[in-house]
């Protein structure tokens, strides 16, 4: 397999050097970028495997770049943070990031989550060629093209969203805790907070829970976790 492709953006340059070497010695292919827009025009052009995004970031912040990012793109993201309180990281979740490290972090530390991230990206849905088209009412999960149409109309969702959402659909009915979901989706390795979950679910509620007087897709069962219930009443 050839050698993923990181594009690591900050405003500070000490860091992404910092960052920037440690990958390259793991045998990583990095490019650099320090603002918003940069990071954009190069993640289109590069198409890397994983972007490493900081929050705070001239031009667009790093939140906006994560959104525009999962509009167009798959690429996988994992955000840095100078701020520590759970909101800010909880809303870049909410845009598509995979995993995110509060600054200051040790460079070992986040060559060891970027490895997890691909590691966890190449394995989950794609290996296994033999899963189902899910089909529930107006609602279908395709695993072989990672495709989500509702009434023949494609759903854009992030990689994590559809794995998530395929993973619950597989097993209608069935609660899932928090820590189940964590370790089929974001994998053992996972080291963030269980609430990430929570933040996926009320995104895949938005996308493809749009009718108000629907029945629900997804349901949540206070003090367990969730289920996929498929639309049924």
């Amino acid at each position: 397999m050839d050698a993923a492709t990181i594009l690591v953006v900050d405003d500070e340059q000490p860091i992404v050097d910092l960052v920037a070497s440690y990958l390259t010695a793991e045998g990583f292919g990095v490019h650099r970028a320090f603002d918003g827009p940069s990071a954009l025009n190069m993640a289109r052009s590069l198409r890397p495997d994983l972007v490493i995004l900081d929050v705070m970031l001239p031009g667009l912040d790093g939140i906006e770049v994560c959104r525009r990012l999962h509009q167009e793109t798959a690429v996988y993201v994992l955000m840095l943070t100078a701020r520590a309180d759970e909101v800010d990281k909880l809303i870049g979740l909410s845009v598509g990031a995979d995993d995110y490290l509060t600054k200051p972090f040790s460079p070992r530390e986040l060559v060891a989550r970027v490895k997890a991230i691909l590691r966890r990206a190449r394995t989950p849905l794609e290996k296994n060629a033999e899963r189902p088209v899910l089909q529930f009412g107006e609602i279908s999960i395709d695993p072989e093209r990672r495709e989500v149409q509702r009434g023949g109309c494609q759903i854009d969702l992030t990689p994590r969203e559809f794995d998530l959402l395929y993973a619950m659909a597989s097993h209608p009915g069935r609660v899932f805790t928090r820590e189940e979901l964590l370790r089929r989706v974001w994998g053992p390795d996972f080291a963030g907070i269980d609430r990430v979950v929570d933040v996926h679910v009320g995104t895949l509620r938005r996308k493809l829970e749009d009718d108000p007087d629907g029945a629900p897709l997804l349901q949540t069962v206070r003090g367990v976790g969730y289920k996929f219930v498929g639309g049924q009443r």
